[in-house]
């Protein structure tokens, strides 16, 4: 009787296996010039995948751009790793195409990296605590779970013969599969104990530091010996003498004495966690039903991927094309269901993100005029500034040297002017570092400084907006941002290439910038800006009657905090009384701490221990509402927006009290935050509903989503129309108690806007 196939679920490492293209393959291009390097080492990887492998589900996990969870606990993690190729950063952002046509779902989780998806996914099919029963019952199990990747930080996971690693072993055309045995075969112990393997001699790729003067020799034999870190921790404090006696070095011993810590700490980086919060489908990763061939091949054909066509047979195409239009929209919602992953409920996500990616997909097809010649005429005034500034500061640094190169900043503030340096970060290379946070510091030891950090904010400017956007435009002169409406992890929309949410407003170069952005022919712009709803936010969630009562007669609420705060009369409250009140009303609702506010107002701890204390004693609605959604979190493991979207922080009962303040320092902020990025996305969808009722998108376009603010472009003679029907729309999104007030402003540029009254 012929045995029965095991079926295989095959887990596709996406970042390492692109970025092991990316560096093994010229940098091909497209026909229309797109970098396909790594799009076309990846394709080719996911057909040898499929044609070797055969399997019957594929998955695919990638990292997100936001900080891991090890990244916050310890900053230097992967920090010797070049920045990413933006040619690289493109092509992985285009790789989901590829998977799209394949049907293959994706798999990502804000704070987590790829691995840690794959570590979950693996977990849920084969748990790590099952114990010796669930192995001897797991040769019926299924499916059988190949973790395809890059490199070999996966090995971890390997599990007798149920989960293996298939990984490159040169290039992308060799590939080798580690079971357990060949995981054995390679290290000397099982694949279990990698992780305190790494703890032990580190990993320079990741910067790990593990036991400095311990290496891969000496941390094998001591895994081979003793096993976990902890073992070998527990027989060196109870009896040294047995680590002796099995041939550890007096040298060895001493340095683990030392080191314990930074042990301890390096095989918690190491170890790949299993517990991401993804709802992990094995139904959805049944990619051969839904696979679309001839998108596939039409795509490959834009790629310029001619070899590849002829091998796509191999994926086995679905018998049934007759709805593609259906299956198409379909997928659509799938992808974006599936990158909310369980955040959004069903009716947020029906009404209003599920309409809002095609408003998104309109906006970014629609682009913003820029004004090239003004662009030309600013990059040569701002050029001549820059060269200007570094010639004053070579004169102030009585040498020249390359203000670009933290390096060499470093050397001539650190060593030619013997600037203090006391408390200051290093680099990863054991220089002292020279960011912004350091440079602050130094403000007021040399007037170098402030020059360099003057430069340093004019050249990014420069290069990021002033020379770049130019050549980004299309035959139109219109500049075509993307939105990425899942795009953080607290419901806002983000923009990107270029992103056009980060150029300063109250600077003078940020307005100058601006004013590059400019009206059609027959238009105006239009800005609808929420007036501080973030506060408005707080002040509904928390209930504070305090706060409630200023915004419902109009107050000023930085003016009221202001008064309260330091016990003057509204009218006494000066403007520095109203600066500090606005630091405080905002560090509040961002969850920050009295150092944080003492940074932030520029005052001693002292002063900003008594303005803290006396705000939640003046404001308690405000005060019982940040510990109530602290002990939610703590609970729950999540926080909840007013319209039910969550955020979850699978660190906000960590035993480290930084990363557990810290979680608890963004789950303040994220309801308010989320609720305000649900009100504009609830408006945006609404506007958009009454322009196409009434016939008039093409009367009023809208452009920008920067935040609480909304750019339109309005034809001339239907703004006094238009513009009050669309802020009634936005401020009645929210009824209640507090009013939500949209400021209004009007101008032929983004820069020169004057504010609009009725």
């Amino acid at each position: 009787m012929e045995k029965k196939r095991k079926k295989t679920l095959v887990l596709l490492d996406a970042h390492a296996i692109l970025h092991r293209a990316f560096h093994a393959l010229p940098n091909f291009t497209s026909p229309k010039g797109e970098p396909t390097g790594a799009l076309y080492g990846f394709t080719a990887f996911l057909l040898k995948v499929i044609r070797e492998l055969k399997p019957d589900y594929i998955a695919a996990c990638y990292d997100l751009p936001e900080p891991t969870f090890r990244k916050i606990t310890y900053e230097q993690y992967k920090g010797k790793r070049p920045k990413m190729d933006d040619i690289l950063v493109e092509q992985i952002n285009r790789s989901r195409d590829i998977l799209d046509v394949f049907k293959i779902p994706v798999y990502a989780e804000p704070g987590f990296e790829a691995d840690d998806i794959l570590g979950t996914i693996v977990e849920k099919n084969y748990p790590s605590n099952a114990g010796c029963e669930f192995v001897k019952k797991s040769k019926n199990r299924e499916p059988r779970i190949i973790i395809a990747s890059g490199d070999l930080d996966t090995l971890q996971l390997v599990k007798d013969d149920d989960v293996v690693v298939y990984t490159l072993s040169k290039g992308i055309k060799e590939a080798v599969i580690y079971n357990e045995d060949k995981v054995k075969e390679r290290y000397g112990f099982e694949p279990k104990l990698l992780p305190d393997f790494k703890g032990l001699k580190g990993d320079p790729s990741d910067n790990i530091i593990g036991v400095p003067g311990i290496g891969d020799k000496t941390g094998g034999e001591l895994i081979q010996k003793f096993g976990t870190i902890e073992n070998i921790y527990k027989i060196l404090k109870k009896d040294k003498t047995v680590l002796e006696r099995a041939g550890i070095k007096p040298r060895t011993i001493k340095l683990l004495e030392e080191n314990e810590e930074e042990a301890m700490f390096s095989k918690g980086l190491a170890e790949i966690r299993r517990d991401a919060p993804i709802k992990f489908s094995l139904k959805d990763c049944e990619w051969r039903k839904q696979f679309d061939v001839e998108k596939a091949k039409a795509l490959f054909s834009d790629f310029g991927f001619r070899s590849l066509i002829q091998r796509i047979n191999g994926g086995e195409p679905p018998k049934n094309k007759n709805e593609k239009d259906r299956q198409e929209r379909k997928s659509k919602e799938k992808e974006l269901r599936d990158r909310f992953k369980g955040t959004v409920p069903d009716k947020l996500f029906k009404e209003v993100e599920l309409p809002l990616a095609k408003i998104l997909s309109e906006m970014q097809e629609r682009g913003i005029l820029l004004d090239i010649p003004y662009l030309a005429k600013l990059s040569k005034e701002y050029h001549k500034e820059l060269s200007r500034l570094e010639k004053k500061i070579w004169s102030l640094a009585g040498k020249n040297f390359n203000i670009n190169s933290p390096k060499q900043v470093s050397e001539i503030l650190f060593e030619k002017l013997d600037l203090s340096a006391k408390g200051m970060k290093k680099t990863r290379g054991g220089a002292r570092s020279t960011n912004i946070s350091v440079l602050n510091k130094l403000k007021g030891a040399h007037p170098i400084v402030e020059e360099i950090i003057h430069y340093r904010e004019l050249s990014k400017l420069v290069s990021t907006y002033i020379d770049a956007l130019p050549n980004m435009v299309d035959k139109a002169g219109r500049l075509h941002t993307t939105f990425d409406q899942a795009g953080t992890s607290t419901g806002r929309i983000s923009s990107k290439e270029p992103n056009l949410q980060n150029i300063p407003k109250r600077t003078e170069l940020g307005k100058k910038i601006r004013k590059a952005f400019i009206s059609d022919k027959g238009f105006k712009l239009a800005s609808f800006d929420y007036s501080q709803i973030e506060l408005r936010v707080a002040a509904i969630l928390s209930g504070d009657k305090k706060m409630i009562e200023v915004f419902k007669r109009g107050g000023d609420i930085h003016t009221a905090v202001a008064s309260e705060v330091f016990n003057v009369s509204p009218d006494k409250v000066t403007s520095e009384m109203r600066r500090r009140a606005k630091i405080i009303n905002f560090g509040i609702i961002y969850g920050m701490g009295i150092n944080a506010l003492r940074a932030n107002m520029g005052c001693s701890r002292e002063e900003a221990k008594i303005f803290y204390e006396e705000y939640f004693k003046d404001f308690r609605g405000m005060a019982d509402y940040v510990e109530r959604v602290k002990e939610f979190a703590r609970k729950n493991g999540y926080t909840k927006t007013m319209f039910g979207r969550k955020r979850y922080f699978p660190e906000i009962n960590s035993p480290i009290e930084y990363i557990r303040k810290e979680a608890e320092r963004m789950a303040v902020n994220a309801p308010i935050q989320g609720t305000a990025a649900d009100i504009i996305k609830m408006a945006m969808v609404r506007i958009d509903d009454f322009l196409k009722k009434n016939g008039i998108k093409a009367k009023a376009r809208l452009l920008l989503q920067i935040h609480d603010e909304l750019l339109f472009e309005i034809k001339n003679e239907d703004i006094e129309r238009l513009i009050p029907q669309i802020a009634e729309i936005m401020e009645k999104v929210c009824k209640g108690d507090i009013p939500m007030e949209v400021n209004i402003s009007l101008g032929k540029n983004w820069g020169d806007m004057v504010s609009w009254r009725q």
